[in-house]
């Protein structure tokens, strides 16, 4: 069965339960701490679209006085009728200008609402390392949370008072044009209030057209929000890694990548191009035979005598009102494609950072627990990859306080995966680690993270920056970057302004600053010559004398400053890799 065969019971199922899933995106919030505030300015919004349609009539009604004075060429009404226009006029205007306004003003605090709340779900926990690690289907995360998060909001908030305007609307005309309408009689039937059936049939027919031509749109918009976000991360990644790419001469197969990933964004676009313009042909034709279709319906009437032109107009602007009320799916049917694709994106979403959240409370893998003692214990049933394979199996070392470790082994045996596991990120594997209670703890990639910011933020991270600069420039200076001690208050991309190297004495100029009690350092140093590394580890044992310090590294000339060691190596029979202590 194909999408477009789907039984109207099961495409009614699917409309249900898209109406439940934005009412579970969007119930959060009118519940929370904003609540009295949002429900105020929506109360506001709703009272001015109600005013808005309350307007609406009394145009029409000025229609029928205005072109019957013209008719009966009454100068003194047409110029009465053209000083109400004036008063209805201003008075619209100043109601559609601050339904506009308010209606923003609850946009921004709605999503700042659920931004905020997004980003601790997703900062939570360390929920956005798992999901990397884990969870392939959620894509573009920084999208979901800017792009789709201010659509849901803006477009929920379009649909919602659009079918409350339609209703009203509905409701306000339908008794004015069926008292205009007459009774119309077909073949010895009399049809009271005929042009109110005609406006139904005529938007029934317009909506089961526009939700076969339209449908496709839904897929379409969701798959080019997915592009779109794919290709901007692709351009974001290249720009900060321009030095890697001019190095290696990549700009050719970096070319071939935003090719390929705009040739999805093209082919999308081609394909929902073509699918807006088949409800384009239908609903702009839509709209403009509905300009003249109840002129012509009526148009018997008035060449008879019964009505007079301010009535023949005021009967096909109540057939427009009436119409258009009912029209509503026609008219919404593209944003209604638009919305119900950021409700997917945004439900996926939460899935993703629910099932993270799961798997770190869950009662297996990894645990990381905190006990009453001086040392560390490491047991570990197993440590995995996410594709299942083994790392390292059936071991168990303490590592005392205050004792200075390293950990070797050949790359890819999981060093730096067992620094993820005691850091409690790594949920591949069964074990338990115990750490010091109150202990704090601070770990060193190879790789440092430098935030965007000040000089002064990048060194005090992840810690607000320092109120004496005297602290800073101290570690700056000890860390021999004495020539970055003028720069604490410049703003760069420090992570492309400053070399490796600098970068990772900037990292130890942060654990100067931080004085943790464990200390992990996972090839921390390797940018450095040995004699910046010996000097980088004799700083850290005259500075932190009491920490315990376990680093991983290659260099033999790291024994020196290690009283222990541990081993990953092959086990008996040459088994799956053990933990071993020399």
């Amino acid at each position: 069965m194909q999408p477009n065969d789907v039984p109207i019971r099961s495409r009614t199922t699917v409309a249900l339960a898209m109406l439940r899933n934005s009412w579970r995106l969007a119930r959060p919030y009118w519940f929370s701490e904003d609540r009295w505030a949002g429900r105020g300015l929506l109360v506001i919004v709703v009272a001015l679209t109600l005013f808005s349609v309350f307007l609406e009539v009394q145009f029409n009604q000025w229609n029928n006085d205005f072109y019957n004075a013209l008719q009966d060429k009454n100068v003194h009404v047409f110029w009465y009728q053209i000083g109400k226009f004036c008063i209805l006029a201003a008075v619209f205007i100043v109601a559609a200008v601050y339904r506009l306004y308010f209606n923003q003003m609850l946009q921004i605090r709605w999503r700042r609402w659920m931004t905020e709340h997004y980003v601790g779900d997703w900062l939570g926990q360390q929920v956005y390392y798992r999901m990397s690690l884990t969870d392939s289907g959620t894509d573009n995360p920084d999208q979901r949370i800017t792009e789709d998060i201010q659509s849901f909001i803006s477009q929920s908030l379009a649909l919602t008072l659009g079918l409350l305007n339609s209703v009203v609307t509905l409701v306000s005309f339908i008794a004015i044009l069926w008292g205009l309408s007459g009774a119309l009689t077909v073949l010895g039937v009399t049809i009271p209030g005929y042009m109110v059936w005609v406006a139904l049939i005529y938007a029934i027919v317009g909506t089961a057209l526009t939700h076969l031509v339209g449908k496709r749109l839904i897929p379409l918009n969701f798959n080019q929000q997915r592009f779109e976000a794919d290709f901007r991360f692709s351009l974001v990644r290249f720009r900060e890694n321009t030095e890697g790419v001019a190095l290696y001469r990549g700009e050719a197969e970096e070319k071939a990548v935003f090719r390929d990933r705009f040739s999805h964004i093209f082919t999308n676009w081609w394909a929902l191009m073509l699918a807006q313009k088949r409800l384009t042909w239908l609903t702009v034709g839509y709209a403009q035979v509905a300009n003249i279709f109840p002129l012509v319906v009526a148009a018997p009437r008035y060449f008879a005598g019964t009505i007079q032109l301010g009535g023949l107009i005021q009967i096909s602007s109540a057939f427009g009102q009436v119409q258009g009320a009912l029209s509503y799916f026609v008219d919404a049917y593209t944003t209604l494609a638009s919305w119900a694709a950021t409700v997917d994106r945004l439900v996926g979403f939460q899935q993703a950072i629910a099932t993270a959240q799961n798997g770190i409370t869950a009662e297996h893998g990894l645990a990381v627990t905190s006990a009453p003692q001086s040392g560390m214990t490491v047991q570990i049933g197993q440590l995995a990859l996410p594709d299942g394979r083994i790392l390292i199996q059936d071991s168990a070392v303490n590592i005392a306080a205050g004792a200075h470790v390293l950990v070797t082994g050949p790359s890819g045996t999981g060093k730096s995966t067992l620094f993820r596991a005691i850091a409690g990120l790594w949920p591949f594997g069964q074990g338990r680690i115990t750490i010091p209670a109150g202990a704090r703890m601070l770990f060193l990639p190879q790789k440092p993270y430098l935030p965007l910011g000040s000089l002064r933020h990048v060194v005090c991270y992840p810690d607000a920056p320092e109120d004496n600069d005297a602290a800073v420039i101290e570690a700056l200076r000890a860390c021999n970057l004495p020539h970055l001690v003028d720069r604490l208050d410049q703003v760069h991309n420090w992570a492309q302004e400053l070399s490796p190297g600098e970068q990772q004495r900037i990292a130890i100029a942060r654990v100067l600053l931080n004085r943790p009690d464990w200390l992990f350092l996972d090839e921390a140093t390797s940018a450095q010559d040995e004699a910046g590394e010996q000097s980088l580890y004799s700083l850290l044992r005259d500075r932190l004398p009491d920490a315990t310090v376990v680093s991983i590294g290659h260099r033999p000339t790291l024994a020196a400053f290690h009283d222990t060691r541990l081993v990953i190596r092959s086990g008996a029979d040459q088994g799956a890799p053990v933990l071993a202590q020399l």
